[in-house]
């Protein structure tokens, strides 16, 4: 079975370029000219890879490719014309695995797919997590939290920060290294705004926030989900 790419560009004639060539060279093609609709062809499609413009309007690269990682460690390209060393470190950073600058040479490109395609585990992203039979369900394509069978509405910051917890279930997460991987590297200096966001998860998902048994303190460390994961 041929390997499934996923291009994400707003540039039409880009993505017709990056098609027509990833085909030639025996890969299934999955094109999406938005940040929403590439979110979408990633939950439902399950690519092995993912090349990924980062000037879109809406939503750019950059969230785009911190909501994948909360989901999979399939490979992420960076394709963009932002060109400057600062954007370079700040892509590797958010969790891309390789950055190429436009224009591309199309033999170094494919060269570059079919490493990162060798050394990736074949992983999928799960579109929901459940946990305790089911006592508390995160959907992340909807972005959407059922505790107890009831619907609750997470912030932004709220629902990023329970998806980190949940996708390293079991993990004692320090507190900065929480901060970076649910919120990017531009919050690691953002410890002490951490804690009142636990409080409020916990206020929102516990049964006793002061007893919480989903969003555990490791003290001296940092946090750790507790949660079983369970399938129905």
């Amino acid at each position: 079975m041929a390997e499934k790419i996923l291009v994400i560009d707003d540039d039409e004639h880009i993505v017709m370029i990056l098609s027509t060539l990833l085909k030639h060279h025996g890969y299934e093609v999955v094109t999406a000219h938005s940040a929403d609709e590439g979110l979408r062809q990633a939950y439902l499609t399950h690519p092995d890879l993912v090349i990924l413009d980062i000037m879109m309007p809406v939503m750019d690269g950059w969230e785009v490719c911190h909501r994948l990682r909360e989901l999979s460690d399939m490979p992420i390209i960076f394709l963009s014309a932002k060109g400057d060393i600062r954007d370079v470190v700040k892509g590797l950073e958010m969790g891309a695995d390789d950055y190429v600058i436009k224009p591309f040479d199309n033999h170094e490109l494919v060269a570059r797919i079919k490493a990162h395609l060798r050394r990736a585990p074949s992983t999928a992203p799960a579109e929901e997590l459940a946990f305790d039979e089911g006592q508390l369900v995160i959907n992340f394509y909807r972005r959407e939290v059922t505790v107890r069978g009831q619907r609750v509405e997470l912030t932004p910051k709220e629902f990023d920060l329970l998806a980190c917890l949940a996708n390293n279930a079991g993990r004692v997460l320090s507190r900065r290294d929480l901060v970076v991987q649910a919120w990017g590297p531009q919050y690691g200096d953002a410890v002490d705004s951490l804690k009142p966001y636990i409080h409020y998860l916990r206020r929102k998902l516990e049964k006793d926030p002061s007893q919480p048994q989903w969003i555990v303190t490791s003290r001296g460390v940092g946090y750790r989900f507790a949660g079983t994961r369970w399938t129905a």
